[in-house]
């Protein structure tokens, strides 16, 4: 028997118990719905954080304190760190330096207020953090030296204190209690708890170092930098370090600072969401299993209601293989069509999640990949062929007498 007579008596066999057919695929819809739905949410999600990370900027170098656990009372980063990272001569691979002191601060207006992200920056924050302005100015030389209580606002902070993002300059928030003037607005850029850029107050360094955010002397409490190139991004880094090792007096891997590049934070979001994704997907196929068990139970039943028709089939020629290929057929049937069907499930699924996230303003577009459907379906196909071995072995090592004999 070929394998074209073999799939039409399968579908033969299977449409005479329509009902039983459909239930019995319905669990493998489910399962592989479920796998190519979470995949694809996964990936999403993943689009969405790397892009994140990605829009920070690809030739940027990030300079944080503390590094080698053998350092016991690690250096502050200076602003005289700052400076000497600045310097063309000893780091020629650098193009922009921006020391940032950060912390949680309360912004007030008209006395309703909130707690944002606070950091005092000077004016070259903005070209090495891209930051694009939607109205008003960046800080200035005249605001760092003159230590001005001015502030430059997220588009999220402007909706929680006025109410609207535009026709805001000039308008006086308090910040800590005590009151600035805003200058500017930033254009938003999107984002998450994670790295939300729209939900920040800027201010001039000097002023966040005696009025917000004090540190010791002019420690800072991060140095970003940025590369001529991302090509250059290593170059740079060890041009940074050997200036910091130089200043601070740390030999070669007793380093008491960390330099974070890009690829580190890709690299690292990468494998969290790949893990979760794993995850997700591994709970899901759960769900299939549970599919393959249902294809096995009733191909159990449909062997002992078709025991004569088995040994009627043996007694007029037919081989063991014949037997067993006849049922093999049926169960891998069984669980492609629910494959197929599970893969449009699935997709819709991951639509209906997409449509809730735009809804709810959360960056999140559920993306399913090729190598999703077709793990998905092969996979389907798997758990078809084995859970339908047992049954199909057990026909096909019928014995022709006991088998006609049987009620």
């Amino acid at each position: 028997m070929d394998i074209w007579n073999n799939v039409l008596e399968a579908l033969d066999s299977l449409a005479s118990n329509k009902l039983r057919s459909g239930l019995t695929v319905l669990g493998i819809v489910i399962g592989v719905g479920a796998v190519i739905a979470m995949l694809a949410i996964g990936t999403g999600a993943q689009n969405t954080i790397t892009g994140s990370i990605s829009g920070i900027g690809t030739n940027l170098l990030f300079v944080v304190r503390g590094g080698s656990q053998e350092i016991r009372n690690p250096k502050p980063l200076t602003l005289a760190d700052a400076e000497a990272i600045r310097d063309p001569f000893v780091a020629p691979s650098v193009v922009g330096v921006a020391p940032v002191l950060q912390g949680t601060v309360e912004v007030s207006y008209a006395g309703e207020g909130d707690l944002t992200t606070g950091y005092g920056v000077t004016p070259d924050y903005q070209s090495v953090r891209n930051v694009e302005l939607a109205e008003g100015e960046f800080i200035s030389e005249v605001h760092l030296l003159g230590r001005a209580a001015v502030a430059v606002i997220g588009p999220d902070v402007a909706d929680e204190l006025f109410g609207r993002r535009q026709g805001v300059l000039g308008e006086t928030i308090r910040v800590e209690g005590q009151p600035f003037r805003v200058i500017g607005v930033t254009v938003s850029k999107g984002g998450s708890e994670f790295s939300n850029e729209d939900n920040q107050i800027i201010v001039p360094l000097s002023t966040a170092q005696v009025r917000l955010l004090r540190r010791n002397r002019d420690a800072v409490d991060m140095i970003l930098v940025q590369a001529i190139s991302p090509e250059n991004v290593t170059t740079a880094s060890d041009e940074i370090a050997a200036i910091l090792r130089a200043r601070h007096r740390t030999p070669i891997g007793e380093d008491d600072f960390t330099i974070f590049t890009q690829q580190d934070f890709l690299e690292t979001a990468e494998q969290i969401t790949n893990v979760l994704t794993v995850f997700l997907g591994g709970i899901a196929a759960i769900s299939l299993l549970v599919g393959g068990i249902g294809i096995m139970n009733i191909m159990l039943v449909s062997v002992t209601e078709r025991t004569r028709e088995i040994g009627l089939r043996k007694a007029v020629g037919a081989r063991k293989r014949d037997i067993l290929f006849q049922f093999l057929t049926e169960s891998a049937l069984l669980s492609m069509m629910g494959g197929l069907i599970g893969i449009g499930l699935g997709w819709g699924l991951s639509q209906i999640v997409g449509a809730i996230a735009a809804a709810s303003d959360a960056e999140l577009n559920p993306s399913m990949g090729l190598d999703a459907i077709l793990l998905a379906t092969l996979f389907s196909a798997a758990v078809g062929v084995f859970f339908g071995l047992y049954p199909a072995k057990r026909a096909a090592d019928l014995q022709p007498v006991e088998a006609l004999r049987s009620e």
